[in-house]
């Protein structure tokens, strides 16, 4: 919930905000919410809390900013140069979901970095299995253009 706040916020202050947001309406519909849809619709509340901070912020079209002020975790890369390159593919990744419009910036996002099965996202977001397969399709194609349109400007 906290990573996927983070990734929508850009902020680890609004994303500790919405966790705990998000726990007490948990905790407190927790009888309501069967044992087996409680990961969906912990990331669908995470997702629309995250949304809610966005609107009140008036940035919905600049959610996830480049420079985010999201801790890194290590990933045992053996040198400081392999630890730069991985955080300036981070950041790359990072500006490119920026470009993204909704619901395939969450989408992918849920699939690629949080890792979800289809079925649980298809549950967060409140989609049919097979829109959220079509869009997860677009949202990987507009990510490898983004990718590839800034990887070509660097080596002009």
């Amino acid at each position: 919930m906290f990573s996927l706040a983070c990734y929508l916020l850009g902020s680890r202050d609004d994303a500790r905000d919405v966790t705990q947001e998000v726990l007490i309406r948990l905790w407190k519909s927790g009888r309501n919410v069967e044992e087996e849809r409680v990961i969906p619709w912990l990331m669908r509340v995470t997702r629309n809390a995250s949304i809610d901070v966005l609107r009140h912020r008036k940035t919905v079209n600049n959610v996830v900013s480049a420079d985010a002020d999201v801790e890194e975790i290590p990933d045992g890369s053996e040198s400081p140069t392999d630890d730069l390159q991985a955080a300036d593919e981070a950041d790359l990744v990072g500006a490119a979901l920026d470009t993204m419009p909704e619901p395939y910036r969450s989408i992918v996002i849920l699939r690629e970095i949080q890792d979800l099965k289809y079925e649980e996202i298809s549950a967060a977001m409140d989609m049919p299995l097979n829109t959220v397969k079509v869009y997860l399709h677009r949202g990987r194609k507009m990510l490898r253009e983004q990718l590839s349109e800034v990887l070509e400007s660097e080596r002009v």
